[in-house]
């Protein structure tokens, strides 16, 4: 149980700091000069909104999870390990790929700012996180609690995140170099979740 928290902790922090999903906010927002405070508002509705759909997500697979150890006990020792690793990979093979996730496309800052928002909240919410995705699923091999716990590291540690570290990049950004951390993320994430496979198979 552990290394199943930390490895949320860990992926929930991480999450919050890679610049693709929260880099378009901050530039819109330094192009039409918000304000700290409305900065932070729609930080928070576009952050919230990621969170809210990958959470969604994230129960489904809980709860899928919790069925497969209701009907296949044996397989629990092995689930979290399987799924951790084979997460972890396919993260690595995107890196070197050089598929990173990304907002491409960054909505019109011409557009009346109630457009702007929504179309800012609406990609976020169709953007879910697929690196936590994993540990839900494992989540409900330990229970319904667990899988809720998951959810809560990650909203309170996502959404705060990304709006902090928003509001603080908002004057810093033109002298801060995103790009390393962003293009080694998958790397970060991919030896992340491995592992957690590996120590969760040891570590009962």
């Amino acid at each position: 149980m552990t290394q199943l928290l930390a490895g949320s902790i860990i992926l929930s922090l991480l999450h919050a700091l890679i610049p693709s999903h929260w880099l378009p906010v901050l530039a819109i927002g330094r192009t039409e000069r918000w304000s700290v405070r409305e900065l932070t508002n729609i930080a928070f509705y576009c952050a919230f909104a990621h969170a809210f759909s990958t959470v969604l997500i994230g129960i489904g697979l809980g709860l899928a999870g919790r069925q497969i150890a209701y009907d296949f006990e044996s397989v629990t020792r092995f689930l979290p390990s399987v799924v951790f690793i084979f997460f972890g990979l396919y993260f690595l093979y995107q890196h070197y790929r050089h598929h990173h996730f990304h907002i491409h496309r960054q909505p019109d800052a011409s557009l009346p700012k109630s457009k702007v928002i929504a179309v800012l909240v609406t990609t976020m919410f169709f953007s879910p996180c697929l690196e936590i995705e994993g540990y839900f699923l494992v989540a409900g091999t330990r229970g319904i609690g667990m899988v809720l716990l998951i959810a809560l590291i990650y909203i309170v540690l996502g959404v705060g995140g990304m709006v902090l570290w928003i509001r603080w990049a908002y004057t810093r950004s033109e002298n801060i170099n995103w790009h390393p951390l962003e293009h080694n993320a998958g790397i970060i994430t991919g030896v992340t979740l491995i592992a957690t496979g590996v120590i969760s198979f040891f570590v009962r």
